[in-house]
């Protein structure tokens, strides 16, 4: 890719669009909450303990001793570089850059389980929501694909057909909730089988499923399905969602209380099947990618295995990216960390001296004097 500008703030592109690419992250800004009610509980129970120790009129002398304004800024300074974390976690873009891509013309459908095993925590906030935030970044980062998106928890529906409005798409995925048909649970089979469909209403090229699920099947024969499309010249490629290990537990909501959802008494435990997912991929020429729990990057995925499967180059297009300013925020939070620091070490410095027996004391202080 070729980097056709630089810096917003040298050439004015549009300096005040900043935007956060991870605010699932925020989760993390209770720490600092919970460090800043344990600091205030503690420095109220000093007071008390002052309040206790000393008459009204000797309080001022302890308050010197201890050297509450020191504390109060060391405390600042922590849950200052808390939240600086924190914000940094966010993934800050900040103004944009332009870059030089190559414009391939692919087809793509993303079949996305909505079932309700994809309520899963074991990716955070969860499986569903993860898979929708990949299929956003797939989309922000292709140029001249076309897109479209298939649902399943239950009966399949097509969304979304092939197009290349990408807005339309995002709409659409942030609609999505999850679902569950009249034969329960997650269909693979028909879903690839709908997906097979609306690429063959498509334009000739090179045609893919995507397909994002944690992998558990009601029968429906998503490997026979996969080897069809594969021989109608469409490829698959399956992203697996969840621990294969342990799993996780579904949680479900009954009159307003939130609750993990049981089978005959015991909670119903939800893993990713690699092995089925893996099979599907295998019988179309794809492959399986085993997201797991991690942070997977499937715009690079895209970028660097599925789409070059095209085989060809339309044209160049150019297209922005926004900016990451998150080293600013680490800085900030490496500074009031130093800063922190320091504090405590002449404070430390302090004490050592007033503690020092008068002899000693006495003594600096004549070698101070001569």
């Amino acid at each position: 890719m070729q980097r056709l500008a630089t810096d917003p703030f040298l050439n004015g592109v549009r300096p005040l669009d900043l935007r956060f690419n991870q605010p699932d992250s925020l989760f993390w800004l209770w720490t600092a909450i919970a460090a800043s009610a344990l600091l205030l509980f503690a420095a109220a129970r000093r007071r008390r303990a002052l309040a206790k120790l000393a008459t009204s009129n000797l309080q001022p002398r302890f308050e010197r001793a201890i050297g509450p304004t020191r504390r109060g800024w060391r405390a600042t300074l922590l849950i200052s570089s808390m939240v600086a974390i924190v914000l940094a976690l966010l993934d800050p873009r900040l103004g944009v850059r332009y870059e030089q891509v190559a414009q391939r013309n692919i087809d793509v459908i993303f079949a996305l389980d909505a079932s309700r095993s994809m309520l899963a925590e074991d990716l955070r906030p969860n499986r569903l929501e993860r898979a929708k935030q990949y299929i956003n970044d797939v989309v922000n980062s292709a140029v001249g694909d076309r897109f479209g998106l298939v649902v399943f928890g239950g009966t399949p529906t097509l969304k979304v057909p092939l197009t290349r409005d990408a807005h339309a798409l995002k709409i659409s995925l942030e609609e999505i909730r999850p679902r569950s048909g009249r034969r329960g649970g997650s269909l693979i089979g028909d879903a690839i089988r709908l997906s097979e469909e609306s690429l063959a209403a498509g334009e000739s090229g090179h045609k893919a499923i995507i397909i994002l699920s944690d992998g558990e099947d009601m029968g429906s024969y998503p490997a026979e399905a996969a080897a069809a499309a594969a021989d109608a010249g469409v490829s698959i490629w399956t992203i697996g969602l969840g621990d294969s290990r342990e799993g996780g537990r579904i949680p479900v909501q009954i009159d307003g209380e939130r609750i993990f959802l049981t089978h005959d008494g015991q909670e119903v435990w939800t893993k990713m099947d690699s092995t089925l997912l893996a099979e599907v991929a295998d019988a179309a020429h794809g492959r399986f990618i085993p997201a797991g729990t991690a942070n997977l990057d499937l715009a690079d995925i895209y970028a660097q295995i599925i789409a070059p499967a095209a085989g060809r180059r339309v044209e160049s297009a150019r297209i922005e990216r926004g900016i990451p300013r998150y080293r600013w925020f680490v800085g900030i939070a490496l500074a009031c960390l130093a800063g922190e620091g320091v504090l405590g070490l002449r404070r430390a410095r302090e004490r050592r001296r007033r503690s020092a027996p008068l002899p000693v004391r006495t003594a600096v202080a004549g070698g101070a004097t001569a």
